[in-house]
């Protein structure tokens, strides 16, 4: 790991604020933009190397123009079919460092817009479609490239790309950041357990790590709402299910503002909401409960969390997984392409007992990112900010909780001391009330992630909390202090509830 380069000042360390962190270095090419195209890789073929002018720049397959500083693109692809891309901002426009973006979903696209937000702020950039494109379907029954999509493409991707920047420059990165969220969140922990040495900071949002339980957990909700008669819920049934769970437990953190800041705090019972079914009820209990197998009781994968039932702003709730007609069309991608790797599966012949076994033995080691040992990554000189908004209804936030406690036990083994203690120095969750999956609903969803882990990175600076805005039509309406958890914010008592401020970071009740 690298040692820390002054900043502007101790104020601008700050990671309450989102002004600029960092002194942009001096960066004039050593080599040209276009010479980039003969740099020679190991098993890699350059096959772009372009200026692009600062202004609007259209990305493939992105609707809007991007709004970027002059930068050198740079494309790839390493055997045998992983594209990736790296974005060299020009001259003083380059801050010295390097921020790796993650993807989504089943990747397959390079994430443009979180380059161009990276580039923005100074770093150079690089993304993967991680070994296939989005349309394509047949790299599911290749193994080699379900090993690139699980982990090899974004360790390839950042050789790569480091090679690239150092090229370009005449020197490498001072630091290395990967920031990504759902996929990009697995990608993220899966680096730091199997490449510790990749990143120097990593920040790992709505972490998709228990993969394949996630789809099961995901189909066990469209069992719940399609195979029976009468299960099925409307969004407005769903939207009255949430504001019955939020008038209940609103105000268990001191103050009523329309959001459960704690939903483990709740104690919510859905037979209580007027005009359901019985049958309607019943799909509701095992959305909560989550997914079990159904022989020996063993819980496959979390539930969902009351108070994210309704669709809210930018986050559609639990009709993502209960649309009432068909299952999550991903999570029958991955158990019927990955799992049995056959594109006419009926999801409803799954076995929540036998199959469970069957998918993980073929896919478990491969796409799961759930090893608590991140002793290397730690003696390493590594930070890792973990988060999950509480409403997410795509992947569910308790067992982000459940492997951060993993990470804490595995410690305290190994340790035989504060598990608590040792994982703190290296490692930090925060969970964001009222928001949805990677972004929106009514809480707060708005986090300069990246000013938080260079802080701590580069200035030894442990975020103690981390401030949250909600914005509406372009105007913050809502600051929230984040807690490490489990603290959760508290409100002092007096004060706008909708300013930071009013609040405290508190042990849970």
């Amino acid at each position: 790991m690298k040692r820390p380069l002054p900043l502007l000042s101790t104020a601008a360390c700050s990671v309450a604020i989102a002004v600029p962190l960092f002194v942009a270095a001096p960066a004039y090419a050593a080599t040209a933009c276009a010479d980039l195209a003969k740099l020679a890789l190991p098993d890699t073929k350059i096959t772009l190397a372009e200026r692009v002018p600062a202004g609007e720049f259209r990305a493939p397959g992105v609707q809007q123009p991007l709004t970027v500083p002059a930068l050198c693109r740079v494309a790839g692809t390493v055997e045998p079919a992983i594209n990736f891309e790296v974005w060299l901002p020009e001259g003083t426009g380059w801050n010295g460092r390097f921020q790796a973006v993650g993807g989504g979903g089943l990747a397959g696209i390079i994430s443009y817009p979180a380059m161009a937000d990276a580039v923005r702020a100074g770093y150079a950039s690089s993304s993967t479609d991680t070994g296939h494109v989005s349309t394509d379907t047949t790299w599911m029954a290749d193994r080699q490239r379900v090993i690139d999509y699980g982990y090899r493409a974004i360790h390839e991707m950042t050789v790569k790309a480091k090679a690239v920047i150092e090229e370009h420059y005449g020197r490498a990165p001072e630091y290395a950041y990967f920031n990504g969220c759902s996929t990009g969140g697995r990608q993220g922990l899966m680096t730091a357990q199997r490449y510790p040495d990749d990143y120097d900071g990593i920040v790992s949002g709505a972490p998709v790590n228990r993969f394949t339980q996630l789809h099961m957990g995901q189909l066990w909700m469209a069992h719940a709402t399609l195979k029976k008669p009468g299960a099925v819920l409307s969004r407005d049934d769903l939207a009255r299910v949430g504001e019955a769970a939020v008038a209940q437990c609103d105000a268990n953190d001191g103050v009523k503002d329309g959001i459960i800041t704690d939903p483990s705090t709740c104690d919510f019972d859905p037979s209580k909401v007027p005009g359901l079914r019985a049958a309607q009820v019943e799909a509701l209990k095992l959305a909560y409960q989550g997914a079990v197998n159904p022989r020996t009781g063993d819980r496959i994968y979390a539930g969902l969390e009351p108070g994210g039932e309704g669709p809210q702003p930018g986050n559609p709730g639990w009709s993502m997984l209960m649309n009432g007609q068909t299952p999550f069309a991903i999570s029958t991608s991955v158990l019927g392409g990955l799992g049995f790797e056959d594109p006419n599966w009926d999801w409803r012949t799954f076995d929540f007992d036998s199959d469970v076994e069957l998918i993980d033995a073929k896919l478990f080691g491969v796409l799961n990112a759930v090893d608590p040992d991140l002793r290397d990554f730690k003696n390493g000189g590594g930070k890792l900010i973990v988060w999950h908004g509480w409403n997410d209804p795509g992947v569910m936030p308790r067992q982000t909780i459940e492997y951060y406690d993993s990470v804490v036990e595995f410690a305290s083994k190994t340790t035989g001391g504060d598990g608590v203690a040792f994982t703190d120095e290296y490692m930090r969750l925060f969970m964001l009330p009222g928001v949805g999956h990677c972004r929106g609903g009514v809480g707060p969803d708005q986090v300069d992630w990246m000013a938080a882990i260079a802080g701590w990175v580069e200035k030894g600076q442990k975020p103690a909390s981390i401030t949250a805005s909600a914005v509406r039509d372009g105007k913050v309406t809502m600051t929230r202090p984040l807690c490490p958890h489990p603290q959760v914010a508290r409100y002092k008592g007096r004060g706008d509830p909708n300013d930071a401020a009013s609040f405290e970071c508190a042990a849970p009740r």
